[in-house]
């Protein structure tokens, strides 16, 4: 049964890679370009990510009070801004209309984003930390079927994303009140439930319904992600 951990910490960042069954005892694994969506479907999913990220964590700055904050959160806003922009960028170069390909996901992505909006801002801030390294692995793992362009939106969302601004000021506000800690822990737990079906809902439908139970191993990859990121903020996952 899957458990529900995640990782983010000051080492370099791994892109998911899931191995030939040959690679990991008798687990069986799963050849993600039989998952992956047509080119377009991800790259439009991707870039309206980014963009939702963008937009929750400008809302923050205007709920944040403290200037430093601002400043932090104004830099990892601008990360994901910059990014979105990139990946933006891509889709006008092979001839396709951005808002076009991103027009489908706006309805179902923006609903997930109100799903991740705490009754409190620290609530907020940690669930973009949560979602977005979920989804930019997820998504790190897909662009291995597309290419050279997937290559190149692996190095867009390689580039830094200054969520470390993030991680410094929820390790402070724990640090300062330890109610904040099994709070921000529970609070996390109920976001990655909807941050997998993000990810299920990018995938191709017809090979979900052969291989359902064959999917597990990529869920199972990014929740040892997911653990090392919660540990690396002293959260219990």
């Amino acid at each position: 049964m899957v458990k529900w951990f995640w990782q983010r910490d000051a080492a370099p960042r791994r892109v998911l890679a899931l191995r030939s069954r040959g690679d990991q005892g008798d687990a069986t694994r799963v050849d993600f370009a039989e998952l992956a969506p047509e080119l377009n479907r991800f790259l439009g999913q991707a870039a309206y990510l980014q963009l939702g990220y963008f937009e929750t964590l400008t809302r923050l700055i205007r709920a944040t009070p403290e200037l430093t904050e601002k400043e932090a959160l104004s830099r990892a806003a601008g990360a994901a801004l910059t990014k979105h922009r990139a990946i933006v960028d891509l889709i006008a170069e092979r001839g396709d209309d951005p808002t076009q390909l991103m027009l489908p996901f706006r309805e179902n992505l923006d609903a997930f984003r109100r799903k991740t909006i705490g009754a409190r801002p620290r609530e907020t801030l940690l669930a973009v930390y949560i979602t977005a390294g979920m989804l930019d692995d997820f998504y790190l793992a897909l662009a291995s079927s597309y290419g050279d362009t997937g290559r190149r939106v692996v190095e867009i969302l390689r580039e830094d994303d200054a969520r470390h601004e993030i991680v410094a000021i929820i390790q402070e506000t724990i640090e300062s009140d330890e109610e904040w800690r099994s709070l921000l822990s529970m609070w996390a737990r109920r976001l990655v439930g909807d941050t997998i079906l993000v990810c299920r809902s990018a995938l191709r439908p017809e090979r979900l319904a052969e291989d359902d139970e064959r999917i597990e191993p990529v869920y199972t990859e990014l929740m040892g992600a997911h653990a090392r990121r919660m540990d690396a903020m002293s959260l219990a996952s």
